[in-house]
């Protein structure tokens, strides 16, 4: 369970990190759409473990290898915008959130 202040910083860092993936996304051109969609921040505020939903492209896990070899890049941006909020910009981690993935899959064997 995570408490107020870590839910406060998750949302922070889910606008701050959405602006710089999509400010990325447009200076390598690349045609897929990428949402952050939760963000997980451990107890002493040093991990954050980020989902990204990938859509429009049959390769996501290209994208998010891509997105993960950008991680240094990511955190210098992120901390450069969070700099006056947080002492110390917490490791990332991406992850790929496949729950619309999922919730399709059940739908698809519901009309079965």
């Amino acid at each position: 369970m995570q408490t107020e202040r870590q839910q406060k910083i998750g949302r922070l860092l889910q606008k701050d990190l959405g602006d710089i993936i999509l400010e990325l996304s447009r200076k390598n051109s690349e045609t897929a759409l990428i949402t952050v969609t939760k963000v997980h921040i451990s107890s002493d505020l040093s991990m954050a473990k980020i989902y990204l939903s990938i859509y429009t492209t049959a390769n996501k896990s290209e994208v998010l290898k891509s997105v993960q070899m950008q991680t240094k890049e990511i955190r210098f941006l992120l901390g450069n915008r969070i700099r006056h909020q947080l002492r110390i910009v917490p490791e990332l981690q991406f992850f790929e959130d496949d729950t619309l993935d999922y919730i399709e899959n059940i739908d698809k064997l519901l009309k079965q």
